[in-house]
């Protein structure tokens, strides 16, 4: 079994992906941009911005994440998860407010609500450019996602229980 949990940044994914994990006994596999970016000892805009010249960055992160994927059992969460891993078994879309997500952010990063919006903002953008140009996903099209689910109406073990039950009825 092969979940996949996609969405923005601040949307939930890795709190969600987490239980969701735990509660079916996967392995969690949760890397991300913000990883590489303290690997490389840059900033996470800094490696957006260098990312967005070179598809490089990308292309090493997602075969990382595909190749941990494709031995199955597991839960995926990130932003393209849902479009790369083949033969997922259930793709999950997290949604959250912008606003919702820069709250989160924010404390999360110890950013003012202000700095939070900005930084989510450009971040946005600049994944949305990228993923378009590399990829051709266009990560407002959800066409694909068994699941769509608003992040701010629910906790993240109720989200993850809504999952977990979609997983088992899809086995």
């Amino acid at each position: 079994m092969i979940i996949c949990i996609s969405g923005l940044s601040g949307s939930g994914k890795n709190a969600v992906g987490e239980l969701v994990a735990k509660a079916l006994g996967l392995k969690e596999i949760k890397l991300s941009f913000k990883d590489e970016a303290k690997r490389l000892g840059i900033g996470l805009m800094e490696l957006q911005r260098l990312a967005s010249k070179d598809f490089s960055f990308d292309k090493k992160l997602d075969k990382k994440i595909l190749d941990e994927a494709n031995k199955g059992n597991c839960v995926v969460t990130t932003w393209l998860c849902s479009w790369l891993v083949k033969g997922a078994t259930l793709r999950i879309w997290l949604n959250a407010s912008e606003d919702v997500r820069a709250k989160r952010l924010g404390k999360r990063d110890k950013m003012t609500h202000s700095q939070a919006l900005t930084h989510l903002r450009k971040r946005d953008a600049n994944n949305r450019k990228r993923y378009l140009k590399y990829y051709n996903i266009d990560i407002q099209n959800h066409e694909m996602f068994d699941l769509e689910i608003n992040t701010a109406k629910f906790t993240p073990q109720q989200i993850a229980d809504i999952v977990v039950t979609a997983a088992k009825n899809k086995r």
